[in-house]
């Protein structure tokens, strides 16, 4: 049994209404639920939120909606994995135990049908606890700097102010499009970043996770450049 989690609570603060702000004339939480869809690997598509209002518009496009997510999980410090956990634990009692879970951010507008078959394959035949969407660091991290109070630039390695960027190894960050997990890998491996986890590279022109206004303006632009 393969399921989708898609976990858009109420509340954000950068973006106001982020999960269901409109994105080219639907809520943006359409799109990943669309890419859930069109996929064809799910038995359930479930949304876990905290507002009715969310659910109901989630339920409109096709994801499942049937309980209203806790306080004591809806907060800004909650992490990704206790949320999936208390979906999953639904979705036992209600149904039976599935044997992969695929978070998909509601912000995932870039998000095709074909990344999502393309990373199940890799998490069904390589065994990994977790596969997520990532892409690579376009600049050498070890060459970051920081800027005090003052203003003052400040290395955060100073012995690499010389080096080449090619010296370097490729580094990668978290695109913040989906996570497929096993149920053991959810229910037993803390931290998604771990050697027991490998990821879905993606480029920078299909992924981009939407953390303020800016992001939004580039998804934005990404998205019609893809569609034209």
């Amino acid at each position: 049994m393969k399921i989708a989690i898609i976990p858009a609570r109420s509340g954000s603060k950068r973006i106001k209404n982020k999960n269901i702000k409109n994105f080219y004339n639907k809520p943006i939480i359409y799109y990943a639920i669309k890419a859930a869809k069109d996929s064809k690997l799910f038995n359930k598509i479930i949304v876990s939120t905290d507002s009715k209002k969310i659910g109901s518009i989630a339920k409109k496009f096709g994801a499942e909606f049937s309980f209203i997510r806790p306080k004591y999980l809806s907060g800004d410090r909650v992490g990704t994995r206790e949320v999936i956990l208390h979906s999953i634990r639904w979705i036992e009692k209600k149904y039976k135990k599935p044997n992969f879970i695929c978070c998909i951010y509601p912000t995932a507008a870039l998000l095709k049908p074909i990344d999502l078959k393309k990373s199940f394959k890799i998490i069904k035949s390589y065994k990994w606890n977790y596969i997520f969407s990532a892409t690579k660091n376009s600049y050498p991290i070890e060459r970051a700097f920081n800027l005090t109070a003052a203003k003052r630039v400040v290395m955060v390695d100073k012995k690499n102010f010389l080096k080449r960027s090619q010296d370097f190894k490729d580094s990668f960050h978290d695109a913040g499009q989906f996570c497929w997990g096993t149920y053991e890998g959810w229910h037993k491996q803390n931290v998604i970043f771990d050697k027991n986890s490998s990821i879905y590279l993606m480029s920078t022109l299909k992924a981009h996770d939407i953390d303020n206004l800016n992001d939004w303006k580039i998804v934005k632009k990404l998205y019609k450049f893809k569609n034209r």
